[in-house]
């Protein structure tokens, strides 16, 4: 499900955050979704602050499989300029361990004279208002459970010679990977008007059965697991989603099950792995290169056509 979604404030974080590297920064915190910490890293933003010290923080730790939290950790911080650390954004203490990243990954800088400059970014609906809030200490930015709520950019002095631009959640033009768009939906970074329910919904009842068949039998007191389909159905009749006739609301039965996913009512669940999104990324590259080869090979084809065309018609003069 390629998804494109890039309203127009979004356009406007993009030149944000142009306009900050070009004045001076120091270091770019990317707030991941620890559900989905590949599909939630945002390919725009590092093309965008290249060679800039990085400090990626999984949030919402607590909703998250903490078995491949670490893996995703390890595989952050694997990374060249790079620190990983998860973490629950409304918790005081393990926020305040960000700051003390941050002046290690830029410790030539942090005083009045050379004041440490941080960009935290991240895609909409992660959590980064509340963390920002968790950090000043008070309520400084909006909250909500909804994408685009931040929508211009704001200064945090969050310590003496520790200044944090915070700008608002953006995606990418076009999420090319099919499997993140469908994680991204799921977990509401993505605005509802941008894709089906129903759709998404059956996709992680696919996911869940593969790593989590448990959880959805104990939350909706399945015995057995049939198809995605009738899964999807089943959760619609516990949860009362039948229209006249006994038909089940397939739509309202997806609404349900996201809802629990968000909420973490279905447990602690990480839908991808390091692994997972390396080969995902990998087809997605040869399918545009495909692609490519294909233009490429029809636009020799179009040019050699029309050369003949015009071999042709000099020829009948």
């Amino acid at each position: 499900m390629p998804i494109n979604w890039f309203p127009g404030h979004m356009n406007s974080t993009r030149q944000a955050i142009k306009d900050r590297v070009k004045a001076g920064l120091d270091v770019v915190i990317e707030l991941l979704d620890a559900r989905l910490p590949g599909s939630s890293s945002n390919p725009l933003l590092a093309a965008l602050t290249t060679g800039r010290p990085s400090l990626k923080v999984l949030n919402k730790q607590d909703l998250a499989d903490p078995a491949v939290t670490a893996a995703w950790l390890d595989f952050y911080s694997a990374q060249p300029h790079t620190r990983a650390m998860a973490l629950d954004a409304g918790e005081k203490t393990p926020a305040r361990a960000l700051i003390k990243a941050c002046r290690e990954l830029a410790p030539l800088r942090g005083d009045m004279h050379k004041p440490l400059r941080v960009l935290i970014c991240g895609i909409p609906n992660v959590g980064k208002s509340t963390l920002i809030n968790t950090l000043v200490g008070k309520r400084a930015a909006k909250t909500g459970d909804e994408p685009g709520i931040t929508k211009l950019e704001q200064k945090f002095v969050l310590e003496n010679g520790f200044y944090l631009f915070d700008t608002p959640g953006m995606l990418w033009p076009r999420i090319a990977i099919e499997q993140s768009g469908y994680h991204l939906a799921a977990s509401g970074a993505i605005g509802r008007n941008a894709f089906d329910e129903a759709e998404v919904a059956l996709e992680l009842i696919a996911v869940l059965k593969r790593r989590y068949p448990e959880r959805l039998q104990q939350r909706y007191g399945l015995v057995e697991l049939g198809t995605d389909d009738a899964v999807l159905e089943a959760i619609g009749i516990k949860r009362g989603a039948k229209v006249r006739g006994g038909a089940v609301q397939m739509h309202k039965a997806a609404e349900a099950l996201l809802i629990d996913y968000r909420q973490g009512l279905l447990g602690r669940i990480t839908l991808e792995t390091p692994e997972e999104m390396a080969a995902w990324r990998q087809a997605a590259a040869d399918e545009e290169a495909r692609k490519a080869d294909a233009a490429e090979a029809a636009r020799l084809a179009d040019k050699e056509r029309r050369s003949g065309k015009r071999k042709s018609s000099s020829g009948d003069a």
